[in-house]
């Protein structure tokens, strides 16, 4: 049950459907999640509210920047994150002209007992769902 928190400057805000979708798709193609598993809350700000180093690592950002924050259960491989770096920098590019140099993505990974889908309850605690229990075996 990731949560997925988009921030973005005010003047990118006109594409925010197509920006989840393609973060989304992303996900389910390359994490494994499952295709209703989506859960996202974008942060729409005025440019000077969102602050970032244009040229950081050698990577040429644009006003077009947007952040990517998923909080994730733990256990995907280095592989599979750079899996899913790479889906999600091209999704977006297609679906909604964001420019890859843009994409900066942050995983936060917890432990199942650390999500409540509702109901006061923490379920993955109780009994994990066969993507999240594929994690945990030996052989993920």
């Amino acid at each position: 049950m990731p949560l997925v928190r988009i921030s973005l400057s005010r003047g990118s805000a006109s594409s925010l459907r197509q920006i989840g979708d393609a973060v989304h798709q992303a996900m389910v193609d390359t994490i494994g999640i499952p295709e209703k598993d989506r859960f996202q809350v974008f942060d729409v700000h005025e440019p000077e509210e969102l602050i970032f180093d244009e040229t950081f690592y050698d990577v040429r950002r644009s006003p077009g920047f947007l952040a990517v924050q998923i909080t994730l259960a733990k256990g995907r491989t280095v592989e599979v994150k750079k899996k899913l770096y790479a889906r999600m920098a091209a999704l977006l590019h297609e679906r909604a002209g964001v420019r890859p140099e843009d994409v900066f993505v942050s995983l936060l990974e917890v432990g199942p007992a650390d999500f409540s889908l509702g109901n006061g309850k923490a379920q993955f605690a109780e009994a994990l769902p066969p993507h999240l229990a594929a994690l945990q075996s030996p052989t993920a």
